[in-house]
């Protein structure tokens, strides 16, 4: 289990999740070989570096024994230039520091004895020189600190270092990040389709229509992909089809209302009951027009660069005392995209929505909040019950107490709601503290339309 330490900083994505999991699966799958060729490999690296040093101290010592006892030094000095050994006396007051005690360097000890002698002593510092240091005697064994003919012996400097395989880290460096950048490679080439088809199912979910997605990649994401652009285009035909379907109906309905009207009007000799009788006429007109305008959507419409103040005062302006809003107006871009038609339908239906179900003051103001823009329309009526706020942004859908037009369709909130998912926003519902209702619609500010 992760904890929740933990869990705050692991991927979120799935490119990263899944990139994660495979470097994590390559890492141990190096540090795993690299272990067992270490284990592997030490033994017979430590008897080299003993063969080496028995081999050195015993042609060193045959060298020694052979050479007039006057030309030792300069032989010494011919093997240090030459081979690069050091050959120093041993003495009492030698600053000694012994090799590791580590697996490796008992095996080498080990071996390098059998071949020297047990009296052979190693040491890795001797009077804060640094190398891999062997003692020996003229008289064949390995000699003790103050004996007469007592050396120690200094491996060459590049011998040492031979000890620490730096090219196998520098192969292995090499080959980890390879293989990571194949994983990386790998794991974006599917992730690639997924974030494509996502964004396409968020503009979907807008109410908007995508570019069909590429059907690119592996046999199962070229399957989703022609199975979400085949989804896509029913949609966008069945929505075309009904929008159609809706227009027509309209247009057969609204005839027999026109005569209706004008029956009523000229055959009606009561003027109360004409009154009622126009206004049920006319109501039903604005019951279809409500159904058209859910109906047919907003897709046709191009977003473009839109004054949103200006928009919303040209829509008060349509509104007479004492229903007209009071204006708050914060400052707002000059050129916001949005679709204006849709985005007027949307505010006129919450002020007609404010109208119908609520109380004066009606008020409608604009703001700025971070990235977006806010526009609330708010009365001063009953509100609504929180538990019915949801509910009542669904389409066919109304609140049975006083903010109930029996009337109505039930589709006014439906429709902001769907303008404000069309923009990239939303629209809340708020209980207002003093009595009354927000009806707040938040867009984005330079958000994708």
């Amino acid at each position: 289990m992760i904890g929740p330490a933990l869990r705050r900083f692991a991927p979120r994505t799935l490119f990263g999740r899944t990139f994660l999991f495979f470097g994590l699966l390559i890492f141990a799958s190096g540090s795993t070989w690299f272990a067992l060729f270490n284990f592997a490999e030490r033994e017979p690296r430590a008897l080299r570096l003993a063969q080496l040093a028995a081999s050195v101290v015993n042609l060193t010592r045959a060298a020694l024994v052979a050479a007039d006892p006057g030309r030792r030094l300069a032989l010494l000095q011919d093997l240090a230039d030459s081979e690069g050994i050091r050959l120093y006396p041993a003495e009492d007051g030698d600053a000694v520091v012994p090799l590791p005690d580590t697996w490796f360097f008992a095996v080498m000890k080990q071996s390098t004895a059998g071949r020297l002698g047990p009296r052979t002593r190693f040491a890795r510092e001797v009077n804060g020189l640094a190398g891999v240091w062997v003692s020996f005697s003229i008289d064949g064994d390995g000699g003790n600190e103050g004996d007469d003919g007592g050396y120690w012996l200094m491996l060459p400097g590049e011998r040492a270092r031979e000890l620490v395989p730096w090219r196998w880290f520098g192969w292995g460096a090499a080959s980890l990040i390879l293989a990571l950048a194949l994983a990386w490679l790998t794991v974006s080439r599917v992730t690639r389709p997924l974030r494509a088809l996502a964004d396409a199912a968020g503009i979907l979910g807008q109410g908007r229509y995508p570019e069909p997605v590429r059907e690119t990649g592996a046999s199962e994401l070229r399957q989703v992909a022609e199975a979400f652009n085949r989804m896509s285009d029913d949609l966008k035909r069945n929505a075309a089809e009904r929008a159609i379907v809706l227009a027509g109906l309209s247009h057969d309905l609204r005839t027999p209302l026109a005569r209706l009207r004008l029956e009523s009007e000229l055959s009606i000799a009561d003027e109360a009951a004409r009154e009622a009788a126009i206004a049920d006429i006319g109501q039903m007109d604005a019951i279809i027009s409500q159904f058209l305008d859910y109906a047919r959507g907003e897709n046709d419409e191009t977003p473009v660069d839109t004054d949103i103040n200006a928009l919303v005062e040209r829509i008060a302006d349509h509104w007479r005392a004492p229903a007209a809003p009071r204006l708050d107006l914060g400052a707002l871009p000059a050129a916001t995209p949005a679709r204006p038609k849709a985005l007027a339908r949307a505010v006129a239906n919450l002020l007609d929505n404010a109208r119908k179900y609520g109380a004066e003051p009606f008020i409608l103001s604009t703001r700025r909040e971070g990235g977006e823009i806010v526009i609330d329309v708010m009365d001063g009526g009953p509100g609504i019950p929180e538990a019915e706020i949801d509910r009542l942004r669904r389409p066919f859908t109304r609140l049975e107490n006083a903010r109930t037009d029996a009337a109505g369709s039930g589709l006014g909130l439906a429709i902001v709601e769907r303008v404000a998912r069309l923009h990239g926003g939303r629209l809340d519902l708020l209980n207002r503290p003093g009595g009354g209702l927000t009806a707040r619609k938040r867009l984005p500010h330079g958000a994708k339309q």
